[in-house]
């Protein structure tokens, strides 16, 4: 088992093969034998909910009404981060967002504008 990679999603390392996928038993994760090759060699792609690359310096929009951990304010959909930085971890999209200030986000609930 020493030769399959870790799962993407939830980091287990009781991954299996199924033909050309390897797939999580923990999270049911599924992903293609070449995207796994891609992610060995370190260059991380952040992709928007929509698929579209992200970049450092970019403009999102937020799809989604998300609530601020710890406030009672929320982020409502339509809202602009502007001038983006991509980082690693769980929020992988870090920001200024006027009226609020600095935040973190996931790519999964922002769209490239």
């Amino acid at each position: 088992m020493s030769d399959m990679p870790k799962c993407p999603q939830c980091s287990s390392e009781y991954t299996y093969e199924d033909g050309t996928m390897y797939v999580c038993p923990e999270c049911a994760h599924e992903w293609g034998k070449e995207t796994a090759a891609e992610s060995g060699d370190g260059s991380c792609v952040v992709r928007d909910a929509y698929g579209n690359v992200l970049s450092d310096g970019d403009t999102v929009t937020v799809i989604k009404d998300l609530k601020i951990k710890g406030s009672s304010s929320v982020i409502k959909v339509g809202t602009k981060a502007r001038n983006i930085r991509l980082v690693e971890g769980d929020h992988d999209i870090d920001c200024k967002i006027d009226g609020i200030g600095a935040m973190q986000l996931k790519s999964e609930f922002v769209k490239k504008a």
